[in-house]
């Protein structure tokens, strides 16, 4: 966008608790953006917000309150001037004291209307379809700006979209978008912008150039999702922790030993949750709660209990259960951490992924030592990444409107695609011989700097991950 250039100015605008500042959460990425509720009349006053395209404003949306009482305001217009036009007598309304007083929400959103270039008339099809309605479309056209009805809530099962749409159609507004602010149809804002400028000739480019802007933004963060899965995928591959023949022995030692370790995975796991979460554009406390009271909140899971994975869905290709393979290859009990000590652990997930004859490659130096190293299992690294890519996913098709926490998606539709987490798990062994590769935690995080060799994994495995999203 040129600096010549003015921003489109758009009205949001419809009746009481129709879903307009959902709406603008959704299309700005803003979730803190309003306040969002099921209480009527959440918006009192009229508020702007700007979508950029490379670092400027190219549409400015105003968030208007609700109207409450267009029968009567109708009923009030029909007595003004009647030589006036419509518009002409919009703003003799304006002028008057009743703009003041028992019409001052309507009075907000029309005096918005006479000075944008194009308004969403955001409706929840789930209303039937009441006289008031007829009555909010003509106020609204009576302001002679373009009007494009956005049908929300249309996935519902109380959804009267049939009704709406011939409603619409009888007062001229043939041109509607479907679009669920809380969970937006794949290209929604594409057709929604794509239909605007069907009304807005004269802003085709502009609106064109904030279409190729929110693609690019789109793949930019699918990209960066991969990105962040895989350097979880080589930090937990890296990870690797010593203890002696002596400390080993101890039983309580070792417990605590490894219990320490499956913390360090757990604190690993929530960074890139935390991560993800602020790449889409989200709150923390948006995420569902944890399994375990260890870590509370934000899609934590505890990716070493079987029964856990069991209950999260967590499936392998022929529909094994990743929970139960974890369980399979864990060395002396220890769900999820191969010791020095262990079997080795090949085909253990029917080979899909499998960690051949031990999961680290200094086996017998380390008995000469009368030293135990502990590493991370395959299965679980396969958990970590099934899970990380189920967030993202979900975060794909979730709007910024939606009140609800996120939830895991359910197995029998959703799983994350088994090839893709396999074939990344696999490209992450060389990880296994560089202990050096683990980033460590955020607070010495800026301190620590990647091998090349680990930045040419890591791009290789996150192209490999992006193949998840093709399903």
């Amino acid at each position: 966008m040129t600096t010549s250039q003015q921003a489109i100015r758009i009205a949001v605008v419809g009746h009481t608790n129709a879903g307009k500042t959902s709406l603008l959460r959704t299309l700005t990425r803003r979730a803190n953006f309003g306040e969002v509720s099921q209480r009527p009349g959440t918006t009192r006053h009229v508020e702007s917000v700007d979508l950029e395209v490379n670092g400027q404003p190219a549409v400015r949306f105003f968030d208007t309150p609700g109207l409450e009482d267009a029968v009567a305001l109708r009923e009030h217009l029909a007595g003004l001037d009647p030589q006036a036009t419509p518009p002409e007598r919009i703003r003799l309304f304006l002028q008057g004291p009743e703009a003041h007083g028992m019409f001052e929400q309507e009075a907000k959103v029309l005096r918005t209307m006479l000075e944008i270039d194009a308004a969403f008339l955001v409706i929840d099809v789930r209303e039937p379809v009441l006289p008031k309605f007829r009555d909010e479309i003509e106020l609204l056209n009576s302001c002679a700006r373009p009007v494009m009805p956005v049908l929300n809530f249309v996935r519902d099962a109380a959804s009267r979209e049939a009704a709406w749409r011939e409603l619409l159609s009888a007062y001229g507004l043939h041109v509607q978008v479907s679009f669920d602010a809380a969970a937006p149809f794949v290209g929604a804002e594409r057709e929604l912008y794509n239909d605007l400028s069907t009304l807005l000739r004269d802003q085709r480019e502009l609106l064109r150039n904030v279409v190729d802007a929110l693609t690019a933004e789109a793949a930019e963060r699918r990209r960066a999702a991969c990105a962040r899965i895989a350097g979880l995928l080589i930090d937990g591959a890296a990870l690797r922790r010593s203890m002696t023949a002596e400390e080993f022995a101890d039983t309580t030692r070792r417990k605590a030993f490894v219990a320490a370790l499956q913390k360090e995975v757990f604190d690993k796991a929530q960074r890139c949750t935390d991560d993800m979460l602020a790449l889409y554009g989200f709150r923390q406390d948006d995420a569902g709660e944890a399994p375990l009271p260890l870590i509370e909140g934000r899609w934590a899971l505890d990716f070493f209990s079987p029964e856990a994975m069991k209950e999260a869905g967590l499936r392998l290709g022929k529909g094994a259960v990743i929970g139960a393979a974890v369980g399979v290859v864990a060395d002396l009990a220890v769900a999820g951490i191969s010791l020095g000590t262990g079997a080795a652990v090949g085909g253990a997930i029917g080979g899909a992924v499998s960690q051949g004859w031990g999961p680290f490659g200094r086996k017998l130096a380390n008995k000469l030592r009368n030293v135990h190293e502990l590493t991370v299992e395959d299965g679980v690294l396969f958990a970590l990444v099934a899970w990380q890519l189920k967030l993202a996913r979900a975060l794909e098709r979730r709007g910024h409107a939606a009140t609800g926490r996120i939830a895991a998606e359910s197995s029998a539709t959703q799983d994350a695609p088994t090839r893709a987490t396999a074939a990344a798990v696999r490209a992450a062994r060389p990880a296994r011989s560089h202990p050096e590769w683990e980033s460590t935690g955020v607070a010495t995080r800026s301190f620590w700097r990647p091998a090349p060799q680990r930045d040419a994994l890591a791009a290789d495995i996150a192209h490999t991950l992006l193949n998840a999203f093709e399903t």
